[in-house]
């Protein structure tokens, strides 16, 4: 580079950058020198054209209409061919500063989480999580892909749920514990949604929620590797068992199931700092554990950190699924708690009358099946579900359907929120009330 008059000064900073790695700047350098190699040889070429026409090569020289038509093109070729270098050089100087640009913008909106292959303590500042209060006592593991594999067997273990999106397997961990590994599908619309769903789950701790354990963030699909549910969910409970299975989710154990679903949306409303809406309250989504607890799960559609938005319709897809999708949300797209509230009021329905949201049979809603017998509160022991076999609480009945029918209501404004829910379930579910007394004690002892 010297040899084409850049200084030693110029070479020096060139070798210097070069060795650091900034490209942007290096390539600034580098252009100058084409710029600096263009002169020369345009003046170079000049010089030996005077030089050329004072030095007599012949008797008689002749400057032919070829030989300067030859040095014409020489410059001119030599000019074109600097300037195209040192436009690409300067196009390719921006495509790598968008890039960057666009890189850091990306991982700001996403929260691309940038922690090391190590347990990544809660109380730590890099995940600092203000809606529990005892995170320090918990982490969350950033798996390697090998690790995953192996969890998996290779992915030949049993496949414990499928979806649209996403594929759950059953992972066995080497002290022979049981976990279930969901794995999203390879788009970039679902990448945005593991970021968005791993953001939600870094922030949140509760019983009823089910426990997550870590992640994986090495190939296009990302894995959220969360506490094994053996029980299923509500849904396959209720809906997709035999006539001798569903007995043995009773009266009693559906009221705690609703309170308990009730507590972990409540905690997500109203006791994070960044409150959380839920998006996709249903049965399926309600995981039960041994002894048949509530484990809320799938935060793909939450939104975090406001009450209420407007999400356009134009490029999300619709929050919620059929039947549980509050219709207020659905004509105006504004996002809110109420929303929640609405998808809740559904699935008590659901536990009273054993019916799924959507009847395929009847190709009708629940709501509108329900409905009529809503607004008469002689008629609710009609609608509850006919397996109980008539052992079940009327007047729990009716204070369930009395909720549901409030969360049901057309306007979100006149909806209950979930604390209040909760203070009405603890004063007419008998169950509910002794139940929820003797956790605080013993959270208390």
């Amino acid at each position: 580079m010297a040899s084409f008059g850049c200084s030693p000064h110029i070479q020096r900073s060139y070798n210097l950058l070069l060795s650091s790695g900034r490209s942007a700047p290096h390539l600034l350098v580098f252009g100058w020198c084409s710029w600096i190699f263009f002169f020369v040889v345009l003046f170079s070429s000049l010089a030996l054209s005077a030089a050329s026409e004072n030095i007599p090569t012949s008797p008689y020289p002749l400057k032919t209409a070829a030989t300067i038509n030859t040095s014409h093109r020489i410059l001119i070729a030599v000019s074109i061919s600097a300037l195209l270098f040192t436009c690409l050089l300067i196009m390719a100087y921006f495509r790598c500063l968008k890039f960057k640009i666009r890189k850091k913008v990306s991982n700001e909106e996403d929260g691309e989480c940038e922690s090391p292959k190590t347990h990544v303590p809660y109380g730590s500042d890099s995940t600092k999580t203000p809606c529990s209060d005892d995170l320090s006592k918990n982490s969350v593991r950033r798996f390697g892909w090998e690790e995953i594999e192996k969890l998996t067997t290779n992915f030949s273990s049993s496949v414990i749920g499928q979806g649209g999106y996403s594929t759950v397997y059953l992972a066995r961990f080497a002290d022979s514990s049981l976990g279930a590994l969901k794995i999203h599908s390879n788009s970039e619309w679902l990448s945005r949604v593991f970021k968005q769903e791993l953001q939600v789950l870094m922030e949140v701790r509760h019983e009823n929620i089910v426990k997550f354990i870590g992640y994986c963030d090495e190939r296009e699909e990302g894995v959220l590797v969360f506490e094994y549910a053996p029980k299923g969910s509500l849904h396959d409970k209720l809906h997709n068992q035999s006539e001798s299975e569903k007995l043995h989710l009773a009266w009693n154990r559906r009221m705690s199931i609703a309170f308990q679903l009730a507590q972990a949306i409540e905690y997500l409303h109203d006791s994070c700092n960044l409150q959380i809406i839920h998006g996709d309250i249903k049965a399926s989504n309600v995981l039960l554990d041994d002894q048949l607890n509530c484990k809320l799960c799938d935060f793909g559609f939450a939104k975090m950190g406001f009450s209420s938005t407007v999400l356009p319709s134009s490029t999300n897809p619709v929050m919620g699924s059929p039947g549980y999708v509050d219709p207020h949300y659905m004509r105006t797209g504004i996002i809110s708690k109420k929303n929640d509230v609405y998808s809740f009021g559904v699935l008590v329905l659901e536990l009273i009358t054993g019916i799924e949201a959507f009847c395929g049979e009847r190709q009708r809603l629940l709501t509108s099946i329900a409905g009529p017998i809503l607004m008469d509160a002689t008629k609710v022991k009609e609608m509850v579900d006919s397996r109980l076999a008539g052992d079940f609480d009327a007047e729990e009945a009716i204070a369930m359907a009395s909720i549901a029918a409030l969360c049901l209501r057309d306007q979100p404004s006149l909806r209950p929120s979930m604390a209040e829910i909760l203070r009405t379930m603890r004063e007419k579910i008998s169950s509910v009330s002794s139940n929820d007394r003797i956790w605080k004690e013993m959270n208390n002892a």
